[in-house]
């Protein structure tokens, strides 16, 4: 029984299985984009992420380390001239600068509805994962569900808003048409007569 042994075998030997990851791997960093069945770009997934967290130290012994991963070869273009980057020159000059900040999650695989002919392998296209792009480990940016939630409570805040300028309006006008007590000044209070005591009238009396 396999117990603690990830990975899938792909029908291959493991000679055969590594050299396949490593052009691949290649592959991906020269073109950004292959396309290959599901399971082979699920396996090229976990073998490319953690050469991109080496390489985005940047340092001589990473640059050893991806190495050892994955030997370095020449890039050529669509006429088939040879470039002056290699594929692992690439690697650390441009995509993994690409991804300093971003917490893992690198590549995307995309499901395609045509099959492969001959054995009706389902097809993917795996790509790397351009700049500013978000996703649930995409970091940095807020997923649908907080971005409805932030939406909603911008329309109530909205909302509590207008109410409340609607009543202090309403509290103006009521104020502006009922016109205030008026208050008898001292002039008036003054030339009005005392209130005589009804207990001295009856003993006048």
């Amino acid at each position: 029984m396999r117990h603690r042994l990830a990975g899938r075998h792909l029908n291959r030997t493991s000679a055969h299985r590594k050299a396949m990851r490593r052009n691949m791997a290649a592959s991906l960093i020269q073109h950004g984009a292959i396309r290959t069945t599901q399971v082979k770009a699920k396996e090229l997934r976990r073998f490319i992420e953690p050469i991109i967290t080496i390489a985005r130290d940047g340092t001589l012994h990473a640059r050893r380390r991806v190495l050892a991963k994955m030997p370095d070869r020449p890039m050529t273009d669509d006429e088939g001239e040879f470039l002056n980057q290699t594929v692992v020159q690439k690697l650390f000059d441009e995509i993994a600068p690409r991804y300093a900040d971003r917490p893992g999650g690198y590549t995307r695989i995309i499901r395609l509805d045509e099959r492969r002919i001959g054995d009706a392998g389902s097809q993917v296209i795996i790509q790397l994962v351009e700049e500013g792009e978000s996703g649930s480990a995409e970091g940095g940016g807020p997923s649908r569900r907080k971005r409805r939630a932030a939406r909603r409570h911008e329309a109530a805040a909205a909302t509590g808003l207008s109410d409340q300028s609607e009543n202090g309006a309403e509290d103006t006008e009521e104020a502006e048409d009922t016109p205030a007590e008026e208050k008898p000044s001292d002039e008036e209070t003054a030339d009005q007569p005392e209130p005589e005591d009804p207990e001295t009238e009856e003993k006048d009396e």
